[in-house]
């Protein structure tokens, strides 16, 4: 009975809505992190190896900022800086792994444009992150709102926002948790509870940027996680191969994870069905949590996977923050 009531209380906090866990007002600062390294396996600490990944490291996070936690898309570099964003718009910077910073860790909330001012603070549900290298700007991908807004290099400001009726159709509980940018400029959005007729997850693939009005309508693709699984986020390798981190909840393992290769068509047409392999899966007595967040760097070379996990800000959920090499 114990786990059912766990379970329950899960799958509210996972509902896009206000609860009293989340901080209502974040003040811009700097911010301390402690990170403490966690085996991948409670059974097997010597484990280094899950699927067709390698684990090159995990660790635990925790701050006594109030402002810290439910981290739902990631962005990282090589070296070991981390920016999360969390499901309250709030920004965290901050540094992971030996070496040096390359910036002072910090907490700042999203900014927001004059007529959004308005909005209850519960309303800034962001679910997703992307990012432009070579412009150094952002997209984040708003679920209540269900909207994609872009800001300027170090996220000064709010650029330009736009809803697509595409996007609208999808439940509020349930839209932009995965958005992804390409590197020839296109974008890949996929709806969490955003259902086509035949049960599979429909996916917008917009030939540029999603927050401008210039931007035709997208074409839409159909994506299908494992079984029982839903989409959470999504991140490109190149203009052909994206990775989704997908999600379930269950009585038997609670929250349990799959990292999976999604291959994208040379000429996509509406309806096509994305093909994807599943590169690993993460559950009990490996590191599992209600992981949210996907970013990936290069090493040497080698394509390398980070996750994090969102703790909806409760005291019986961690922050975990994985890594691992692709081979």
């Amino acid at each position: 009975m114990q786990r059912i009531l766990i379970v329950l209380a899960l799958a509210i906090l996972l509902l896009p809505a206000p609860h009293p866990g989340k901080p209502e007002a974040v003040q811009a600062g700097a911010l301390l992190v402690t990170a403490r390294a966690m085996p991948l396996s409670s059974v097997d600490p010597a484990l280094r190896r899950v699927g067709a990944l390698d684990y090159l490291g995990g660790w635990s996070l925790e701050s006594d900022n109030p402002g810290f936690g439910g981290i739902s898309a990631l962005l990282a570099t090589p070296q070991g800086d981390v920016l999360g964003l969390s499901d309250s718009g709030i920004l965290m910077g901050f540094h992971v792994g030996p070496g040096d910073a390359a910036r002072r860790p910090f907490i700042a909330p999203l900014p927001v444009r004059r007529q959004d001012r308005f909005r209850p603070w519960w309303a800034w549900d962001s679910e997703s992150m992307t990012h432009d290298p070579a412009t150094d700007r952002y997209w984040v991908g708003f679920e209540l709102q269900q909207a994609i807004c872009r800001y300027s290099p170090g996220f000064a400001r709010v650029e330009a926002c736009r809803t697509w009726p595409d996007i609208m159709a999808w439940p509020k509980t349930g839209s932009i948790e995965s958005l992804a940018r390409l590197p020839d400029g296109r974008f890949l959005a996929i709806g969490e509870m955003g259902m086509t007729p035949d049960g599979k997850h429909d996916s917008l693939l917009f030939a540029g940027d999603p927050a401008e009005t210039s931007t035709p309508a997208p074409v839409h693709l159909r994506y299908t996680p494992p079984k029982g699984y839903r989409p959470t986020d999504a991140v490109a390798i190149d203009d052909r191969h994206v990775l989704v981190l997908n999600r379930r909840l269950t009585i038997e393992d609670l929250f349990t994870a799959t990292i999976a290769m999604v291959e994208l068509p040379e000429r996509p047409t509406p309806g096509t069905d994305l093909k994807s392999r599943t590169l690993a899966r993460l559950a009990p007595p490996l590191l599992a949590d209600n992981f949210e967040g996907m970013a990936v760097t290069r090493e040497r070379g080698r394509t390398i996977i980070w996750v994090v996990s969102d703790d909806n800000h409760e005291f019986f959920q961690r922050t975990l923050l994985l890594k691992f090499g692709l081979n």
